[in-house]
């Protein structure tokens, strides 16, 4: 169960603050799918965790996302809506099977961890091979993930894709000022935590204000539903 609750998100936020982005994402994860050993979860398939962290936005913010972006012909604004929910999309399985030309190769889906240390090494390509590539056989003898031929990766490329959907988020916004499309990759990780920023510093100031007027605690206001938050901070703006 996602924990969506004041005085974790907060924890959250405070650990994050020190963290790179990729360290942050993490932390959102941990607070999305609290019920897996936080060693699981950089190996998930990529899509499971984007649509973890959807879910996560959806718990703590609701559905309506809203986004804007430049457009890249005219540098027109354009702000628009998006459903958090139609992003929700099913990751396949953990492998993918292909045959091809007489090779039969077994892939594991890559996972933030293989991505991570594939763009360190000097072939991103090759190194996600060797770490993802669970078996491959060439007309029934074993053969390293380094001698797959440009078709077979090119079959396996298609079948991550449509085992994973989630894995690569991109929109495609055609401008209404110009008319020409631009196409922008929907970091979901990036939004959530802008987002959990502005509300950990919003919660703070209610904490702040509530605390100087009543002398509660942290924990006491912290306690408190949002409702009730709210109506003893109006109370406090009418004294």
């Amino acid at each position: 169960m996602t924990d969506t609750g004041a005085a974790g998100l907060l924890a959250t936020w405070e650990a994050g603050l020190a963290e790179a982005p990729a360290g942050r994402a993490l932390l959102l994860h941990r607070t999305a799918r609290p019920d897996l050993d936080g060693t699981a979860l950089p190996v998930l398939p990529v899509g499971q965790r984007e649509s973890d962290l959807f879910a996560l936005r959806r718990a703590l913010f609701g559905d309506r996302m809203q986004v804007r972006l430049e457009c890249s012909a005219c540098g027109a604004d354009m702000e628009f809506d998006l459903d958090a929910g139609q992003f929700a999309l099913r990751t396949d399985g953990q492998e993918v099977t292909v045959s091809e030309g007489g090779w039969e190769v077994a892939f594991r889906l890559p996972g933030i961890a293989d991505l991570t240390a594939a763009a360190r090494s000097g072939d991103p390509r090759a190194a996600l091979l060797a770490r993802c590539v669970v078996s491959a056989t060439h007309h029934g003898t074993a053969a390293p993930a380094g001698t797959l031929p440009a078709p077979v990766q090119r079959r396996i490329a298609e079948a991550v894709e449509a085992a994973d959907p989630g894995a690569d988020v991109t929109l495609n916004v055609a401008c209404p000022d110009c008319g020409q499309a631009t196409r922008a990759e929907l970091d979901i990780a990036s939004y959530l935590w802008t987002e959990l920023d502005a509300w950990a510093r919003d919660i703070l100031l209610d904490v702040h204000l509530l605390a100087a007027a009543y002398g509660w605690s942290e924990p006491q206001i912290l306690a408190l539903s949002p409702l009730r938050r709210r109506y003893y901070l109006e109370l406090c703006a009418d004294v």
